[in-house]
């Protein structure tokens, strides 16, 4: 049963405390599932942003920075104790506010909670090295944070990617400034104020929402700010990264993936169907890492399409209720890219699912749609759709299904389906990206497994032990003798 929505400010979390725009101005969040405003948000400038940052620069070289790790530590699981006790009630926020399937927004809440759990216990845990050199010398390699930095989180995941990033960021030592996106934004600042009542010393987290092109221009472009995490459109990505060099200060990128996976003849054919469309109408295709090619060998092309095609079928877009597995998509812009795709392939639809009969006319709703066998070279194989549609293609040889998979201007992640070991070996290494997964795809949340992309993917690690290093910079100690 949805309970009712602990709404929170149309304000900014800077410095410990909540301000609306400097301008005065707000903007209307529009819910995916009705096409309807149902809150507002501070519609925010360059003046608030720069705000944010001289908050985080003080709590660095203040109260923030001159904790310990493990009193940071502490800080950060009192955090992921407070998202588990309001974990249904954030759940209702991000459905409301996203689109997507309650049962996904609690999962996303679990790996929030999660991201908080692992990265305090990790908080403590990075060691420096001491470097053996020449006699009379004492050499060590330290890790330190950057001091301020800046995320900018995308509306797909807003608080898994916040966890991942600002939770690094923060077990690490550093001051944060998060912009999340103006279409999915109101978790995040649920998840302010929970970290103040969890006693985040202010200045330490700072919230600033608005449009990505005033706002998080604002952020990338601000020489304050000493380190910049940006998942989002490899077009914006480009930007953020053009920005952080003029300030010569690094970067990681999370982008888009046009992810294959690869099922071969010996395949599990009917552990391997589930997967395969899970992992293209999960969050209604709106992943980076969404398995949107699948290519299969020629032999077993008719009875795998056919599992796949009966799927598609039976899935249906609907209002987020308990049973949904696809609900809308964000946008009323994002809704008619997804259609220009469909009505623009050349490829035949081999399957189609529904639009439920109790979604509303005004939301943005997109049936699930199955084309092959899809050109290797065409948009549908080659573009980010970004929605619930997935491009079949059929090839004949190991070798051929390897090119088709690298094929792309993206390596994100790779699926392998065989049960011949030595060719899971093989293949697995000959993949372009940042993660493969064999005899499966994807891991919940993952946030144990470094995760990133190559070429148009991005670069730079999130998640895991890894991402301690991005947002720490070293340092080396020579100490000589007298």
């Amino acid at each position: 049963m949805q309970q009712s929505l602990n709404l929170p400010p149309a304000r900014n979390l800077i410095g410990g405390a909540w301000h609306p725009a400097a301008s005065g101005r707000e903007m209307p969040m529009i819910s995916p599932i009705d096409g309807q405003p149902f809150a507002a948000i501070a519609e925010s400038g360059p003046e608030d942003v720069d705000g944010a940052i001289r908050a985080a620069r003080a709590a660095f070289e203040g109260d923030w920075g001159h904790l310990t790790a493990a009193e940071r530590g502490r800080l950060m699981l009192r955090l992921a104790l407070r998202i588990e006790a309001e974990a249904e009630s954030l759940a209702q926020l991000e459905t409301r506010d996203n689109g997507k399937p309650i049962a996904q927004s609690r999962a996303d809440m679990a790996a929030l909670a999660r991201y908080f759990e692992y990265y305090g216990g990790a908080a403590d845990k990075l060691h420096g090295e001491v470097i053996p050199f020449l006699n009379g010398y004492d050499v060590t390699a330290m890790r330190e944070p950057h001091g301020v930095t800046g995320h900018i989180i995308p509306w797909n995941y807003p608080v898994q990617i916040f966890g991942r990033s600002v939770g690094a960021a923060l077990a690490m030592g550093n001051a944060t400034v998060t912009k999340p996106a103006e279409d999915a934004c109101l978790t995040i600042l649920r998840l302010g104020e929970l970290a103040t009542e969890a006693g985040f010393p202010p200045g330490a987290i700072n919230i600033v929402t608005g449009r990505g092109d005033v706002a998080g221009r604002a952020l990338a472009e601000h020489p304050g700010v000493d380190f910049i995490s940006f998942t989002g459109s490899p077009q914006v990505g480009q930007a953020i990264q053009i920005a952080a060099a003029k300030n010569y200060i690094p970067c990681t990128l999370e982008l888009g993936g046009k992810s294959p996976q690869i099922v071969f003849e010996d395949a599990d054919l009917e552990a391997a169907a589930p997967v395969i469309v899970s992992a293209i109408v999960q969050n209604g295709g709106q992943t980076c890492s969404a398995g949107s090619r699948v290519l299969i060998q020629r032999s077993i092309w008719q009875r795998l399409t056919a599992m796949l095609a009966e799927r598609f079928r039976d899935t249906v877009a609907r209002p987020s209720g308990e049973d949904a597995v696809l609900g809308p998509l964000i946008s009323a812009r994002q809704k008619a890219r997804v259609e220009r795709y469909i009505a623009e392939a050349k490829a035949p639809l081999i399957a189609c699912g529904g639009i439920a009969v109790d979604a509303p006319a005004t939301g943005f709703y997109v049936a699930p749609a199955l084309f092959g066998p899809v050109d290797p070279q065409s948009p549908l194989a080659q573009e980010e759709v970004f929605g619930p549609v997935l491009a079949a293609i059929p090839f004949d040889t190991e070798a051929e299904a390897i090119a088709i998979a690298n094929g792309t201007e993206y390596g994100l992640v790779a699926g392998i389906w065989t049960r011949d070991g030595d060719r899971q070996a093989r293949v697995a290494r000959t993949m372009r990206c940042g993660q493969v997964f064999i005899n499966g795809y994807g891991a919940g949340g993952g946030i144990e497994l470094p995760f990133g992309g190559v070429r148009k993917s991005g670069h730079g690690r999130e998640k895991g032990f890894v991402a301690l290093y991005e947002f720490s910079r070293l340092k080396t100690i020579v100490h000589r003798f007298a």
